[in-house]
């Protein structure tokens, strides 16, 4: 593995995406999200929304649609046998609705190691925007384990 210090800081591909709300409306079902906001026009905009909010972590499934996402582990030469989901981590500055243009401009913030560096952590956090205003930044970490081949 090529040494992963030398990307921290590094900007990756930014890009931009909508959320439909009949990809919202499954979503809550697949959470079990009862409160019709999520679901029902009328109840978000009774709510004060313009259209329907997305739930809390939909916005780490629309990074994933971010261009060639495993890029930076293939430059590194991490085999994906060795990939294991960190953890995920939302700051929320204001809320996305549906049919709103959000702006990911992901960059790569940390690296470290632990256990002798039988794991390895790369951090990326992403920071979400919608018309120039901060809607939320995520933080996901990734671990890359020592495989052990035989």
């Amino acid at each position: 593995m090529k040494d992963p210090k030398e990307i921290i800081g590094r900007e990756l591909p930014a890009f931009t995406t909508l959320a439909e709300r009949g990809r919202l409306r499954f979503f809550a079902q697949v959470l079990g999200e009862e409160d019709p906001v999520y679901r029902d026009l009328d109840a978000a905009r009774a709510a004060g929304h313009p259209d329907l909010p997305l739930p809390p972590t939909f916005l780490f499934s629309l990074e994933l649609e971010r261009p060639d996402p495993y890029g930076v582990l293939d430059e590194l030469g991490v085999d994906m046998r060795q990939i294991l989901h960190g953890e995920e981590e939302f700051t929320y500055h204001r809320v996305a609705c549906a049919g709103q243009e959000l702006y990911f401009a992901p960059r790569i913030t940390d690296y470290y190691e632990k256990k002798g560096g039988a794991l390895k952590f790369l951090v990326r956090t992403t920071t979400v925007t919608h018309q120039g205003a901060l809607v939320a930044e995520l933080t996901n970490t990734c671990v890359i384990r020592r495989l052990e081949l035989t």
